[in-house]
């Protein structure tokens, strides 16, 4: 595909507009080789953007996943006077229900979805940038609606720009642990946690071997993977939950996403284990960035060792880690299981929005805003919970309990 096909330039063209916005063109990239370079610049130090917008993530994703699920690129880059980027949106089109739906690349395998943006454009960003935004969306054509869900108010003390649109909370909660400069151990996890857990864990040590690490070499990430698509299928099916790792792309997905290096050093995806020598114990892997860890998946072994809670000793590690590396957050995840809460005592505010682009996505819009609302009540109201539990029981009697999150387990 040459790269006059590959992207799609249109610029809104109202003076008010031009008066009010720093986004003077909008152009739509179909083609992840014509967006990368562009990308790639966002995602530099001095900009503002979330580790799960990576590139080394999300092609990975649009490459092994999004065929498969007919979704297709769909890059938007705001532009100003001077052609420079402001903003850029990994988005994936869809078809479904008679509508054209955009969405953030990533599907159920990112925890936050946030545009790319240049450090300043963010911290000024506008209404009136956001009306220019959706002005140069609708002049493209080929969208009725932006389904953007799991959103963070703010990244880095930055408040997101799309908060300005309207919005409601996520169906699901992110707990979240926040890990003050200097802070103390006991700051982040009581004492008293800390000695049952290392209670548990002098049964664990007595292992020769018995060590936790931070995969670096290929060959030891290889092997981590190797282990967590042997291990998780059988942990998935212990809990009678749907093994999202099985379906088509994504291992292949994961295993790109955790072979790629960043510029800094660091891998895009960060694997985290407990391990001896007879062993793989229990492993977390997740993203950082420097300030933030959020998990992405995880498991933990199948022998006598998981009697030891192998997966909770492993986060403390993490905790431990990420503090010693002046980290500012870490969360878990979406979802409200109960081992989250042990470790992450608040929740970060997070939003969807439903944004009508046309007539017939203003039925949509309508319709997924609605649903979404429905789903947030019910699960934050443990009767109406229970209920649907119930429900899903009777419809789906092999199915078992539906829990609030099945990415990452265990």
């Amino acid at each position: 595909m040459t790269m006059a096909a590959a992207i799609e330039s249109r610029t809104a063209q109202a003076p008010a507009q031009r008066l009010t916005s720093d986004i003077a063109r909008v152009d739509v990239i179909s083609d992840l080789a014509a967006a990368e370079p562009l990308w790639r610049t966002l995602e530099a130090p001095g900009h503002v953007s979330t580790p799960y917008q990576r590139f080394d993530l999300l092609g990975a994703w649009q490459r092994e996943i999004g065929p498969r699920e007919q979704a297709t690129a769909f890059v938007v880059v705001g532009r100003d006077a001077e052609q420079r980027p402001l903003l850029l949106l990994p988005l994936t089109l869809r078809h479904a229900f008679g509508v054209r739906i955009a969405t953030f690349m990533g599907g159920k395998h990112t925890t936050f979805n946030m545009p790319l943006m240049d450090s300043g454009f963010a911290a000024r960003a506008s209404a009136g940038d956001l009306d220019a935004l959706l002005a140069g969306l609708r002049h493209h054509g080929g969208v009725d609606v932006l389904a953007f869900t799991q959103q963070p108010q703010r990244w880095r003390d930055v408040a997101n720009p799309l908060a300005q649109w309207p919005h409601q909370p996520s169906v699901n909660d992110c707990p979240v642990l926040s890990m003050p400069a200097g802070a103390a151990p006991t700051a982040l996890l009581s004492n008293s946690f800390r000695k049952r857990l290392k209670s548990k864990e002098k049964k664990l040590q007595a292992l020769p071997g018995y060590r936790y690490a931070v995969a670096q070499s290929d060959a030891e990430i290889t092997e981590l993977l190797d282990w967590f698509f042997r291990t998780k299928p059988i942990r998935m099916a212990e809990q009678k939950l749907p093994n999202v790792f099985a379906e088509p792309g994504v291992e292949h997905f994961v295993r790109q996403a955790c072979m790629a290096k960043l510029a800094c050093g660091r891998r895009a995806v960060e694997i985290h284990a407990l391990r001896c020598e007879a062993e793989i114990i229990a492993l977390f892997a997740g993203v950082a960035d420097g300030t933030r860890f959020s998990m992405m998946f995880n498991t933990y072994t199948l022998s006598e060792s998981a009697r030891w809670s192998p997966g909770l000793i492993l986060m403390r590690a993490i905790i431990d880690h990420y503090a010693q590396e002046d980290f500012r957050a870490l969360d878990l995840g979406i979802g409200s299981d109960d081992y989250k809460r042990m470790f992450c005592k608040d929740d970060e505010p997070i939003f969807d929005s439903f944004v009508p682009l046309t007539a017939r996505g203003r039925v949509a819009a309508t319709t997924m805003a609605a649903l979404g609302r429905a789903k947030h009540a019910v699960k934050h109201s443990p009767a109406l919970f229970r209920l649907a539990q119930r429900v899903r029981s009777a419809l789906q009697p092999r199915a078992g309990a539906a829990r609030d999150e099945s990415k990452a387990g265990d």
